[in-house]
């Protein structure tokens, strides 16, 4: 049994009727197996039975404290059955990836049942070009983008014939918690919560401003300036120094969003995106951020919203220590200017450099923890009504950011999945009031970058129109690190 961390928490509080706390993946695979047979759910239960072990909290569901008196933990169902959290579906006619895309919108839109542990997969079935697909999703409060991209690889192999798995060394027997246990686990937590308080409060109130929204709260500069100045009278550093001024336009993408989705997906060759690279001198991640920022552009161009200024994008970042042991969500956020106001794409390019710069020098002076340090520090009773009204700020002058964009690193060679080749791995992230209408995640696979789409249906239902502005958002970079090279520049 393992207590949800304030931060998982919050990606439960968060839910509402418009908004889910869960993330997928949505894998391509070759419809046969390594000995020709089609792939079938059999096979993929076959893989998943076997490696649960791997993977505890695929058997573990939430159990909530009495009274609220604490965090809800993460206990063994002893009721799980494999074969609920496993589906199959068939696309009718030609299976195109646009109805592909619609049919991953349709189920990821769809809450999680809270009752068991919060995780499903579909295998999908006549997807045209002889494929098939697995759509999973999982709860943002058991995973964050490492530790998922972790239990994914639980059931992928590096060869076409499954490797074989040791069996646990006991056999597994679920045990549920008693209230009374659950309850003194509460009080004990509670007890704890002052020392929380000096634990964390000093070392992340001088970073407040720094969160996305903060600036939108009544009283946070004067906050600011008084915990600022404490801090100095005892010594400490300034961390204000160094903050920027960002600031948010609106745009189309910022607005009150429904519960209905799209879901749009497709790739980039990795190795042109480090032909760009290379010929101008940048990192692989700052080209990625053009390709968006040019994209977003000619979105925003099409929908007559583009603005005179910088849009702000938030870029999640991974904090989980490389021995891999951190419990729970291990993420923290930096916020990037892109510059989709300009129309010169070398202007961009350089733009955008100087910008991720700045962005990862002022991150550098923030506590990693101070998303984590900060939730540990609402009372778990008011912990869900503290989430909602900071989703919320939306709905006052000044945006927290316009969308996130996130690059999750990923394996450089072919997967298998029940001996069936994986020919794209595609995020399926989340959109809510707060975060924009549109969730650009990418995943790096096998020779190329995976770009996932998630977008508020209403709000963007062109949603695969970007997917083609991207691929001629590198042919222009191409274009221009062909110049470049020829100028010597």
């Amino acid at each position: 049994m393992r207590q949800l961390s304030a931060l998982d928490a919050q990606f439960l509080n968060v839910e509402s009727s418009t908004t889910t706390g869960h993330v997928g993946s949505l894998l391509i695979l070759d419809s046969t197996t390594a000995d020709g047979a089609e792939l079938t759910l059999e096979h993929v239960r076959d893989i998943y039975e076997a490696r649960l072990h791997l993977a505890p909290v695929l058997r573990q569901r939430l159990v909530e404290v009495p009274l609220a008196l604490g965090r809800p933990y993460w206990a063994d169902d002893p009721d799980f059955d494999l074969e609920f959290h496993l589906r199959e579906i068939a696309l009718p006619g030609k299976g195109t990836e646009d109805q592909l895309g619609e049919q991953v919108s349709r189920i990821h839109a769809r809450p999680l049942d809270r009752t068991r542990p919060l995780w499903e997969a579909y295998l999908v079935h006549n997807v045209e070009g002889g494929r098939s697909a697995l759509y999973s999703k999982i709860h943002h409060a058991a995973i964050d983008g490492i530790s998922g991209a972790e239990i994914l690889a639980t059931i992928l192999d590096f060869t076409a014939e499954p490797r074989e798995v040791d069996p646990p060394s006991e056999p597994w027997r679920p045990t549920e918690p008693g209230i009374v246990e659950l309850a003194g686990r509460g009080v004990a937590g509670a007890v704890r919560h002052p020392l929380t308080l000096l634990r964390t409060l000093p070392r992340s109130l001088p970073h407040v401003l720094a969160l996305p929204g903060a600036m939108n709260v009544p009283g946070a500069r004067t906050l600011n300036d008084i915990v600022g100045l404490a801090g100095r009278l005892l010594g400490a550093p300034d961390g204000a120094a160094a903050r920027r001024g960002l600031r948010t336009p609106r745009t189309p993408l910022n607005t009150t969003i429904t519960a209905h989705r799209r879901f749009a997906f497709g790739s980039l060759p990795l190795s042109e995106v480090k032909a760009v690279k290379n010929a101008c001198g940048m990192t692989l991640n700052d080209v990625v951020m053009t390709l968006t920022t040019t994209a977003l552009r000619r979105w925003l161009l099409d929908h007559d919203g583009l603005p005179t200024t910088p849009i702000v994008v938030a870029v999640p970042v991974s904090i989980r220590s490389e021995d891999g042991d951190d419990d729970g969500n291990q993420v923290s956020v930096m916020l990037a200017e892109m510059p989709t106001h300009l129309p010169d794409p070398r202007e961009r390019l350089d733009f955008v450099r100087a910008s991720m710069f700045a962005a990862k020098r002022e991150f550098q002076t923030v506590p990693a923890t101070i998303l984590q340090d900060l939730s540990a520090v609402v009372p778990t009773a008011l912990s869900g009504l503290a989430s909602r009204a900071l989703f919320r700020l939306v709905t006052v002058p000044g945006l927290p950011f316009n969308l996130f964009v996130s690059n999750v690193p990923g394996p450089q060679m072919p997967l298998y999945v029940a001996g069936a080749r994986v020919r794209g791995i595609y995020p399926v992230s989340a959109v809510t009031d707060l975060t924009g209408a549109l969730n650009i995640t990418l995943f790096s696979y096998d020779g190329t970058l995976d770009f996932g789409l998630i977008a508020a249906r209403e709000v963007v239902p062109d949603v695969w129109n970007l997917i083609d502005y991207l691929r001629e958002a590198l042919d222009e970079l191409l274009a221009l690190a062909e110049v470049t090279a020829e100028n010597g520049d």
